[in-house]
């Protein structure tokens, strides 16, 4: 395993070792909430370690679960509770620390006009759309209840897909350190390399915009 990938598996190792099965929950909150920690890594590594017996692989989808769907849903709530106008002014001003941009927003919107409450369901498996789906969402007369029930099956799905990796290759640990390298370096440097673009892209536009 190569630089930033083991640097991420490293951290998600310890704080498994640390926490156990709250472990991820914690994670997978973090990655629901925008922030560039895939769940790519963290559910395969845990259905590894239910392989192992050190976890209990329901046990993992279900905390896994859990934490998608706080973060999910914490979205959902700041963006119902705050309006479109505003979500939009914040996007525009704070949106790098968020890793979403005004742009994000348009694209998640479509998608959730496109596809009505099914794009909560499949957008809950689509890795740029995963998180950003919960804003347009909560911007629409979308109910509390039908948000939770297709998100949650969303992430039900994608979180045992994910885990069954891991477990499937448990045996064989080097065929999953082969499928995570090509794989993952590419997810986890876009998400980076994003984030990072976007904080240098809006510092830029407000140097401009303070000159102008």
């Amino acid at each position: 395993m190569l630089g930033i990938e083991t640097w991420f598996l490293e951290i998600i190792t310890n704080v498994y070792d640390a926490m156990g099965w709250p472990g991820v929950v914690f994670l997978m909150g973090v990655e629901s909430a925008a922030i560039p920690f895939p769940s790519e890594l963290i559910m395969p590594l845990a259905g590894f370690l239910a392989y192992q017996d050190q976890m209990n692989f329901v046990g993992v989808v279900i905390a896994g679960s859990i934490g998608s769907l706080a973060g999910t849903y914490l979205y959902y709530i700041i963006a119902r509770k705050i309006g479109h106008d505003r979500v939009r002014h914040l996007l525009e001003k704070h949106g790098r620390w968020l890793t979403m941009s005004p742009e994000d927003l348009d694209r998640a919107s479509d998608w959730f006009d496109r596809h009505g409450n099914l794009a909560v369901l499949m957008g809950r498996m689509v890795p740029a759309i995963r998180t950003l789906i919960s804003v347009p969402a909560g911007l629409t007369p979308m109910h509390h209840l039908p948000f939770l029930a297709f998100s949650l099956a969303g992430t039900v799905i994608w979180n045992t897909l994910l885990t069954g990796l891991g477990y499937a290759l448990g045996s064989q640990y080097d065929l999953v350190a082969d499928y995570m390298n090509p794989v993952s370096n590419v997810v986890i440097g876009a998400l980076v390399l994003t984030y990072i673009y976007r904080v240098i892209r809006k510092k830029g536009g407000s140097a401009q915009d303070a000159t102008g």
